[in-house]
């Protein structure tokens, strides 16, 4: 998550006509102690019995816990781009990723 905060403001334009939400089966006070001490720029969800993660594929109920997926909605609320999984140590998926929010979010100037 520490990749996501320190590529908010280039990849995700720093919140501008974007909403990034981190889902995890942790649970809501471990994810709002982890925000706060990390000053993450975006939100979290809890999702610990996993129904969100079943939604779109990313809970594997054997383990119980999510997988690396990142799922963009568009702004029509639908799926828009999937990575499975994101690697999100690796620099050219973040650039994908930009990509795709600017495909989805163009400038102001552009609509």
């Amino acid at each position: 998550m520490e990749a996501y905060r320190d590529q908010y403001a280039t990849t995700f334009n720093s919140g501008r006509d974007v909403v990034l939400m981190a889902i995890s089966v942790d649970p809501d006070t471990t994810l709002a102690s982890w925000a706060r001490e990390s000053d993450f720029q975006f939100l979290f969800l809890s999702d610990t019995g996993g129904a969100i993660g079943s939604l779109y594929g990313a809970y594997d109920t054997t383990r119980r816990t999510t997988d690396r997926s990142l799922i963009v909605i568009g702004p029509d609320g639908r799926i828009a781009h999937e990575m499975r999984p994101f690697r999100q140590m690796a620099q050219g998926a973040y650039d994908e990723l930009a990509a795709v929010i600017d495909r989805l979010s163009p400038p102001r100037g552009e609509r």
